[in-house]
């Protein structure tokens, strides 16, 4: 294989760094960029050159994306955020490097839960029923949750407020399910054909997975649903949705996210490794990888990036700082 040179945007949070350890275990000849809206984080020690750049919706975060991308002689754009995805996708023509990103269209009905719900209501595929806070008559639901049309995470989740009224139109009412989670990666190769996908049931931890299993037992249904998600939406390379199946066995989505997710670090184990699908698409020009699922447990634990000697962050741009992981 050819050496290539990767940019992986946003490795401040685990889904960018989770890509970058991904990258390093294919052993292919691939030189790290990363970039962040802050200087130091606990991605850069995975990185053989580093950029801060602006938040995805700045004005000069293009210009800023295509400087780097002709200093660094990028090959290709990996982002790991749902803005940053959206932003490179509106602004695909003006790349002078390919970001794999999903259509635009597909992007901003993503990134907008309430579009979500409309777009699935539409093409009868399930959802979460969502109602704008003006539009929610108190009883609908028994038990509800408020959230933000555009959250990340558990960021502003609001569980049977009193007065919706309260809350404008950058949220959204849901029906507070209970039941297992099931967080689905999968992979739309260039066909746009369903490469296949993996089940994990998770607990979380301040929005992110803390801890998961393979769960095989919703594929059969799970892959009646991605294939018809897929012909209804033009998704490229890795996604994942988010469901709920309740004590029925029903299967809700709630969520979808038309980029690489936070368990690519934990899956790629398990036997999806979704990023070096996209490598082997989107940078190598050749089939995608068979899959081969294999079950297993995980947890994530905390670790730290010790930098001997050095006090002054300014310096610790990438990996050529001495540096190890206790």
């Amino acid at each position: 294989m050819e050496n290539k040179t990767v940019l992986v945007t946003g490795i401040g949070g685990n889904v960018g760094q989770g890509i970058l350890r991904n990258i390093i275990k294919t052993k292919f000849p691939i030189r790290l960029v990363g970039c962040n809206i802050a200087d130091f984080s606990a991605g850069n020690h995975l990185c053989d050159a580093f950029y801060k750049v602006p938040y995805a919706m700045a004005e000069n975060y293009i210009d800023t994306i295509n400087n780097i991308v002709e200093k660094e002689n990028i090959d290709l754009i990996i982002p790991s955020t749902d803005y940053e995805v959206y932003y490179l996708a509106l602004h695909k023509e003006k790349l002078k490097a390919n970001a794999v990103v999903s259509d635009v269209n597909t992007s901003k009905k993503y990134l907008d839960k309430y579009l979500s719900y409309i777009h699935h209501k539409e093409n009868d595929l399930p959802f979460a029923k969502a109602y704008l806070p003006k539009d929610y008559t108190d009883g609908i639901f028994k038990d509800y949750i408020v959230k933000p049309r555009e959250g990340r995470g558990s960021r502003g989740l609001h569980i049977n407020p009193k007065d919706i009224s309260a809350f404008d139109e950058s949220y959204i009412v849901q029906q507070l399910i209970q039941g297992k989670e099931i967080t689905t990666a999968f992979y739309v190769n260039k066909d746009n054909e369903l490469h296949g996908f993996i089940n994990l049931e998770r607990t979380l931890e301040n929005g992110a997975t803390n801890e998961c299993f393979v769960n095989r037992s919703f594929d059969k249904e799970l892959e009646i649903i991605l294939k018809k998600l897929i012909s209804k939406n033009d998704f490229v390379g890795s996604a994942n949705l988010q469901s709920i199946v309740n004590e029925n066995g029903e299967i809700i989505p709630f969520e979808i996210n038309c980029r690489i997710s936070g368990t690519n670090s934990i899956r790629s184990n398990f036997g999806f490794e979704d990023v070096k699908y996209t490598l082997e698409e989107h940078l190598y020009n050749i089939s995608p990888s068979k899959i081969n699922i294999v079950e297993g447990t995980a947890i994530r634990i905390l670790m730290d990036v010790i930098y001997p000697s050095q006090i002054n962050v300014d310096n610790l741009k990438d990996n050529s700082s001495p540096h190890y992981i206790f």
